[in-house]
């Protein structure tokens, strides 16, 4: 089951036709307690950053969002709904009261390149995924955005792209991801990356689980052979 949290904005279709495609069963958010009874969520977001934080907060979704992530939950969050996760945006002058997860703030391009970028770019993958497994490194992904994040922590960056300069373009901590780029959007290349997160166990905790049963066998085996 994906829940998913559709704030209002609307263009999540996408997102749902791709969900969908994969066999996944969607419940939209409709309560705040949608959100903590919640297997997985992605959160879509698309529009402004001022006016998605304002739902979120009119929906009393703030505080159950904060709860879910801070148990390190599965949680994908797409372009604003990545974004929602810092700690605020050069886009939201009415202070409202965002998630606050991770460090950092959302700021404007400062370039003489076109402002939005949009259109098809690579990723430089800065640390292992799961959510990448099988996915060619030379991919391109569709981008659609005016402002993009600055994290105060390097260690969560998991993608930079080039656009001008080096910016940050998808983030991982544990189970909680988030990417600039839409990869509903994205052809074959970003319909594995929903795959993986949605039929992945628990993200990267899943992989050193693993690790533990290849030690496991590899130590029987030992034994075995003695």
């Amino acid at each position: 089951m994906i829940t998913l949290l559709d704030y209002g904005a609307g263009n999540v279709r996408s997102v749902v036709n791709a969900i969908e495609k994969l066999g996944g069963t969607i419940k939209v958010v409709t309560q705040p307690s949608d959100i903590l009874d919640a297997q997985k969520i992605i959160f879509p977001g698309v529009g402004n950053y001022e006016s998605m934080i304002q739902i979120l907060n009119e929906k009393n979704y703030i505080n159950p969002l904060r709860e879910y992530l801070n148990a390190d939950q599965p949680f994908f969050g797409i372009c604003l709904g990545m974004q929602a996760l810092f700690e605020g945006s050069e886009e939201e002058l009415s202070g409202n009261k965002s998630l606050n997860f991770f460090k950092g703030r959302v700021k404007l391009f400062k370039t003489h390149f076109a402002v939005p970028h949009i259109g098809w770019n690579g990723v430089n993958i800065k640390q292992e995924s799961p959510l990448f497994e099988n996915v060619m490194l030379d991919t391109k992904f569709y981008f659609v955005h005016s402002y993009h994040i600055v994290p105060e922590d390097k260690s969560i960056v998991l993608t930079t792209t080039n656009y001008d300069y080096e910016f940050v373009s998808s983030v991982q901590k544990g189970n909680i991801i988030g990417t600039q780029f839409h990869p509903e959007k994205s052809g074959k290349a970003g319909i594995k990356l929903l795959e993986n997160f949605i039929y992945q166990k628990n993200g990267c905790q899943e992989k050193n689980e693993l690790k533990g049963k290849i030690f496991v066998a590899k130590f029987i085996l030992a034994l075995t052979w003695r």
